[in-house]
This record gives C-alpha cells, structure tokens and sequence, in this order.
C-alpha cells in the first residue's frame, strides 16, 4: 500500500543540490527531534500527526509548501521540483515542495486523480498584523479534500456524478449506501450475494468506498490497484477504499446519527427502518462526511432506499460489451451508446441519462411514461425546439445548490443560480400544454424561487468579482448603511484626488505628485530640487536617489478614514451576500426537486430529438421476455458511418 506515510520515499530525479543536501534521517517528520524545530515547523509537524495519511499542503506566504516525506511525494507525483528548507539549528535542511496559491486547485486535482486525500492549511490573518506582533501568522485547517468529497467546480466532471460509498458486509449480505454531496444525493440499498454487491459498485463507479475494518492503519486509502489483507476479496480493486473504525457503523450509533442529522424520529419514511446494514452503511457515511467537512456544511438531501431488483441488471461485463458508457477497445465515450443518443443540453440531465443508462427500469408504467412524452415532444417541433432552447440557458442546478448550501458559492455562482431560477416560470408556461406525464411534472413551479430569483438578482451586481472580500458585489439602494459608507469612501478618495492640485496651486511645485504603496500608505512626493520650498507642515518619511516624499497629519488622517472604511464596507457587502446563500441554502430541496424534473425533460427532449432525425419508432413495451425487433439500425454505427453508407 503506497500513502504519505512511507518513510522509504526516494529522492526524485528533478530533486534540486540543496535537496540532495538534506540527511537522511530528515526526509521523515518522525525521526526528528521535534523539540529543535523552528516553529513553523513544529506546527506543520503537528498538524501532519493529526492527518498522517493525507498530504498536507501549508500556506507559506504566496506558496503551498509540503515538507519531509510529503515534499518528495508531491514531487514524484506531479514531477515538480524538489528542494529543501533550513527546519532548525540543531536539524538542518529538510525537503521541501511547494506549489504557488493561484494553481492550487489544478494541482490537488491531479492528486485526487491519483487517489490521495489533501489537507490544506490556510494563513487565517494577514501576516503583516503577526509581523508586528513579533509571533507566527496564524494558520488552520481550511479544507480536507478526498476523492469523494469533492465540492469545487474545476475537480469535477460536469456531465458525471462523484460518489461516495460506504459498504458492510456481515457474511453473504451486504449494505450499500452511497452520496454525491455535489448534487445531495443520498442512496442506501440492502441486499443479499456479495456479486451482487460488487456488480453495484461497478454500476456506481464510486470515487470513494469507506470500509469499517478493525485495520491498524486506520485512515489509511488503497489507491486504485492496490491491495490490503483487510480488504474484502468481493470488492472490485479499481476504486480507492478508505479504511474506517467499525464504531460509526454500528447499528445503535449510525441509526442515532440518522435521526438526529435529518431530524425524525422514525427511519420508516425513508423506507429503511428494517435495512440493518443498509442504515450501518448510510450513517457510517455521514460520519466520514462530519469529519472531512468540519468547516463545511454538506446539504444531503433526505436518504432514500432502493431495491436492486426494481431495475434491470446488467453486469459489468455485459455493461461493457454493449459499450454503454464507454468503448470496448479503448475505453472513450465517443463511439458508445451514450454518445450516439445523448443529446442533453444541461450538465444535470447529462448526469440523469447517464444513470438511466446504467439503471433502466423494469416498471412498465414507469417505461411508458417516458415514451409518452419522447412521443409528444416527437409530435410537437416547435414545443420541442422551444423546450431545447430555453433549456440551452438553465445552468447546474444541481450543483450550484450544493455549493450555495456548503457555504462555497460565489457571487457569480449566485448571479448563474438566479438566471436559472428566472427561467423556471417560462419553463412551466411552455410545459403548460402538454399532456405526457414528465411535461405535466414542469407546469407547476413554486413561487418562492422565482421571488429568490428575483431577490439575487436585484441584491447582486450583473459580474460580481471572483473574490467575495473584494467589494462590488451589491447594487446600490439595497442597504442604506452600506450606501452612506460608500458615498463617504467616494468622498474620501474625491478628498485625495483633489489634494495633488490643490497642493500645487499652495506650494507652487509644479512636478508635486500625490501616490500610494503597500508600505507607506498615501504620500506627497517632491523632487529633490525642490524640496527646500515645501511648507512646514510636511513630514518627511522617505528619501530616494530623486525625490523627497512626505505625508502631514490630514493626510494620514483621510488615508485612515479611506482603509478603514473599505474594509468595513467590504465586510458589510460580504455579510449581505453571505445572507442571500443562506437564503438559497434554506430552498435546497425545493430546487432540487425542480432540478430533477428539468433534467428528466432535458433527457426526453434530446432522446425525441434524436427519434426524429434517425428515423426511430416508439417500441411497443409488453410483460414477459420476449422482444422482436423489425428492421432494426444500429445506433452506434449508423452515426459512426458517413450518410447513406449503412446498411440495415
């Protein structure tokens, strides 16, 4: 099993002189003397015992360093260059790697690719107030990023869930839970034949798998392939599995976690009060989730229970000999079933095809439900063409939900969510025609998130910044404070403007500049020359090689003003924002609920789509095992082969 923690990392061949300098006994954070460390890095080593088998990624200014054995595995595995870092006096240089702040995601990315979990530690102040406190910048925990727990827009693939699963197994049964915290989905499922559990997990293609084990190396992940003694022989090798303590999946304590987590006093709504392991496995899940997003709430929608033998079940080897999701000889999308019919114009109803794909139902009504409505939409071009449309301008809301509900949207995921929310009614109005079931389900949209819709809309600017410190994200006259604190801004900066001319026209300095650094503040500059003919009210606070700057005691009094009030103001318009989330957080459900009706209609829409331009007829569904298929094309080819050149 590879991880973090293996002391016998070798140095990597991009490793720098300095790295090759560094004694052996120093590439291990546990065979130092702690005691001898400066204190950056007893910190660092301090945080790294609580998080031994995640590397551990620690803000340094405008990098995120690693050290010891992290610094040569971050190194091996993204080939970055090695180098080292003075660690103390009586311990000399230890390695180090470190990547700059503004390519972070793109580097833990690659990491989670690899099957590691990242732990990243923030400077929570500036460093300046630290600085001038003569102490160390604070720093903590700020994220804890595993490959199934991933919320940020860039780690994830818009057309594909990322699961998470939890799995207990006692004998020939089995319990199955699974989530994406990217959408709130929340699954459980309880069965018996341990096959059937591993057809599952491939159906699923979890990105995670939590397994209780009574393991030493708890917390410890099998990166794709690899193998442990404590790993269920049943369980497929391709996923990363994590290895927990048995206690959260006890039954008592997951059961416990349930009920307090979704505030009911009865499982049986969810439909597994009886599912013993099913529920084990759901609140075992939970807890991982409660440890990995301390400073993230996580908006699971309400647990729902499955049963397998509602729908058809296709083995992995059969999944892949159709080529449904993916081909045969080299493992593409472009050239598989799923790429020949799906047609989606929104990333969820992307997501949705994919599941139905991989989990058709057996339930006829269910079959003839869709087939009702591919059939109208079929019928009707120009409700189809408006649907597709309208359809083409509605963003993730699946996700942009989850990200609102955990704290982690930003203004122009806000500014998406509302343009999306304001579509809903001119969805509901084309539905308001239609007969099919899944056009009916859309005629109804709640009116309380086409007031939410408008309430962003109105609160938030049409391009918010990137950055929710940074100020400009709300409209003028929505808060009266936040209206007078920037008219006195404007004021104060007018105040500066003014000043260069008005000392001129006072001091008869035609080349007197007014300017502004990071380390002085606001200052009057004259040219050498000239510096004999300033008033007496200037202070002097620098020289250079050609001119004198100065400040005086108005002038420092506005820089005060102006500083103090951007960052008063900045926090206001945060708080404000940070109040509309919530607001969004509150009507998760609620969206999600439209959410997936948009997605189903997405999916019906393009399938209709396709059945129009291929020529395809609605199949006439019966009970029982028995199909006939006249004149049949194949899908696939037909549209792999240039027009006219297949042949039925």
């Amino acid at each position: 099993m590879t991880n973090p923690e293996s002391p016998g990392t070798k140095l990597t061949s991009r490793a720098t002189a300095a790295a090759k300098r560094v004694a052996p006994e120093n590439a291990d954070y546990r065979t130092v003397d702690q005691k001898k460390l400066t204190p950056m890095m007893q910190h660092f080593v301090k945080i790294k015992e609580q998080y031994p088998h995640a590397l551990l990624l620690y803000r340094v200014g405008d990098f995120y360093e690693t050290f010891f054995q992290d610094a040569r595995k971050l190194a091996e595995e993204l080939e970055l260059v090695e180098t080292s870092k003075e660690a103390g006096k009586g311990i000399g240089r230890v390695p180090m790697t470190g990547v700059p702040q503004h390519v972070l995601e793109r580097y833990c990315t690659l990491l989670v690719e690899k099957g590691y979990a990242v732990v990243i530690c923030d400077q929570v102040e500036d460093a300046a107030t630290a600085a001038k406190e003569g102490r160390q910048v604070r720093r903590e925990i700020t994220e804890i990023i595993t490959p199934g727990t991933l919320l940020n827009e860039g780690m994830l693939n818009a057309r594909r869930n990322n699961f998470l699963a939890g799995v207990v197994i006692a004998r020939n049964y089995w319990g199955l839970a699974y989530s994406d915290i990217s959408t709130g989905e929340f699954f459980t499922t309880q069965a018996e034949d341990l096959e059937v559990l591993s057809q599952e997990l491939m159906r699923l293609q979890p990105s995670e798998v939590l397994i209780p084990t009574n393991a030493p190396d708890l917390g410890s992940m099998l990166r794709p392939g690899e193998t442990s003694e404590h790993l269920p022989k049943c369980l497929p090798p391709s996923f990363c599995y994590t290895f927990r303590p048995q206690s959260p999946f006890s039954q008592a304590e997951a059961r416990q976690r349930l009920l307090e987590r979704f505030k009911v006093r009865s499982l049986e709504g969810m439909g597994c009060e009886h599912l013993t392991l099913g529920v084990r496995a759901a609140g075992g899940l939970l807890e991982y989730l409660e440890e990995t997003q301390k400073q993230t709430h996580v908006a699971l929608q309400t647990l729902r229970t499955y049963t397998i033998a509602d729908f058809l079940i296709l083995d992995h080897q059969s999944r892949r000999n159709l080529e449904i999701t993916a081909t045969v000889r080299d493992n593409t999308f472009h050239g598989s079933l799923l790429w020949a019919l799906d047609r989606t114009s929104t990333s969820m109803g992307g997501r949705a095809l994919r599941r139905w794909f991989l989990q058709p139902l057996l339930d006829l009504k269910g079959i003839q439900a869709r087939h009702d409505t591919i059939q109208e939409l079929s019928e009707n071009t120009q409700l189809r063409e408006d649907l597709r449309q309208l359809l083409r301008s509605i963003y993730d809301l699946e996700r942009l939900t989850g990200r609102a509900s955990s704290g982690k949207a930003n203004g122009r995921d806000l500014v998406a969510l509302a343009d999306s929310l304001l579509k809903l009614p001119d969805l509901a109005e084309l539905a308001a025609d239609g007969n099919s079931p899944y056009l009916r389900a859309l005629q109804q949209v709640p009116p309380n998130l086409e007031q939410l819709g408008q309430k962003i809309q109105a609160h938030l600017v049409e391009s918010p910044p990137l950055h929710l410190t940074e100020g400009n994200l709300i409209r003028p006259g929505i808060n009266y404070q936040l209206d007078e604190m920037r008219s006195n801004a404007e004021a104060n900066q007018q105040w500066i403007a003014n000043l260069e001319v008005t000392e001129r026209q006072r001091t008869e300095i035609s080349n007197l500049k007014v300017g502004f650094n990071k380390t002085f503040g606001y200052y009057i500059s004259v040219s050498r020359s000239k510096a004999d003919q300033v008033p007496d009210n200037y202070i002097r606070k620098q020289t250079l090689t050609n001119e004198e700057r100065y400040i005086t005691p108005e002038l420092k009094e506005r820089e005060a003003q102006i500083l103090t009030a951007k960052e008063d103001l900045n926090q206001l318009e945060y708080e404000i924002f940070a109040g509309l989330r919530t607001e969004v957080g509150e009507e998760a459900d609620e969206i999600r609920k439209v959410s997936r009706a948009v997605a189903a209609i997405d999916i019906l829409c393009g399938l209709a789509e396709v059945a129009v331009y291929q020529g395809y007829c609605r199949p006439t569904m019966v009970e029982g095992r028995k199909i006939r298929i006249l004149e049949g094309r194949h899908p696939v080819v037909e549209q792999s082969l240039p027009a006219g050149f297949f042949v039925p």
